[in-house]
């Protein structure tokens, strides 16, 4: 248990000390993201690279914590290449088709190093299909819900520390040191990431997260009570999943190509409501946290039949709660 809190405190501490030095950086070599009025909708123009403090936090405190793995290398790997992808995208926007097979790159090497999705009654080959396209869903979904400050680092923050319960209650030691180390450099960054920001994650640190997250959630033990806990996953990371549906609905009822930007996002349609972006966020943790806790519930639950339920109650919620999120006016 000393290891974890070493690992988080050590996390924390380094990005603490990294983050206002990458914004200096940054700031000087003008790498920022200025408003639009129309996307982008920040008083300030504001650094970005906020995802590289995250990264190398998290890759030093590994790097004293224990010895690399074979699927530990490849998982820094397929970071790496993550990370590099995005920096280069932050500096010169990618179009849609690169971007995605740099992810694709980066995955088939995660794949490659032996983390992938085992379910013992399908093919190999079915499961890595899964695990692609699993990965290819999350390392987007994070990179779809960073529009909002303090929304994508908190929500991972909260992901990232639910993980780690999961990887204690199924004593795997060494996928709860990776999501301690993860939640303590995402806490660090929240200082300057929260409400009003300093810095962005920008596409760099959305997608890093986003794959961290989505690898550990599939190589965790749900099934040992029940087989309904095989989807425990789908709830842990249900807000990333839910805005990633929600945007590509409403999208595809507008015609618009679902890789263009547009201010669809549940999170902005709740502050055009009544929220403030600060009551959004909030919001937007505490719904994180509770899918989390549903998701530990379906885990641990020794009945099919209460699993079931958990997650029907749950889809039922996100459709109503979609329907009303579709009637707020974006437009006045």
């Amino acid at each position: 248990m000393w290891l974890y809190f070493f690992s988080f405190v050590l996390a924390l501490c380094l990005c603490l000390y990294m983050t206002p030095i990458v914004i200096e950086a940054a700031i000087k070599y003008d790498i920022v993201d200025r408003p639009d009025g129309r996307l982008k909708s920040h008083k300030k123009t504001t650094a970005y690279l906020g995802g590289l403090s995250v990264y190398l936090a998290f890759l030093f405190t590994l790097a004293i914590t224990f010895d690399f793995s074979r699927e530990v290398l490849g998982l820094l790997l397929s970071g790496t290449i993550i990370v590099l992808l995005g920096i280069i995208d932050d500096l010169r926007a990618l179009g849609p088709k690169l971007k995605l097979t740099g992810q694709a790159i980066a995955i088939f090497v995660l794949m490659k190093s032996g983390i992938y999705i085992k379910i013992v009654f399908l093919p190999q080959v079915v499961c890595l299909i899964l695990t692609f396209l699993w990965l290819m869903t999350i390392i987007n979904a994070f990179n779809i819900i960073d529009v909002m400050d303090g929304l994508s680092t908190g929500t991972g923050l909260i992901i990232a520390a639910v993980l780690f319960v999961v990887a204690v209650l199924n004593e795997r030691p060494i996928i709860a040191v990776l999501t301690i180390s993860l939640a303590g450099a995402l806490l660090g960054f929240l200082k300057h990431n929260f409400v009003p920001a300093s810095i962005y994650l920008g596409d760099a640190g959305s997608m890093f997260i986003g794959l961290m997250l989505g690898s550990l959630a599939m190589v965790g033990s749900y099934t040992e009570n029940n087989n309904c806990g095989c989807l425990a996953p789908l709830i842990i990371l249900g807000i990333p999943l839910f805005d990633t549906l929600f945007v590509m609905y409403i999208r595809w009822r507008r015609g618009i190509p679902v890789i263009y930007g547009s201010p669809d996002h549940f999170a902005l349609r709740l502050r055009k409501w009544k929220l403030s972006t600060k009551q959004t966020v909030l919001v937007s943790y505490g719904v994180s946290l509770l899918l989390g806790l549903l998701g530990i519930g379906m885990m641990l639950s020794h009945s099919n039949i209460i699993s079931l339920g958990i997650l029907l109650f749950i889809m039922f919620s996100a459709l109503i709660s979609g329907y009303f999120l579709k009637k707020i006016n974006m437009t006045m």
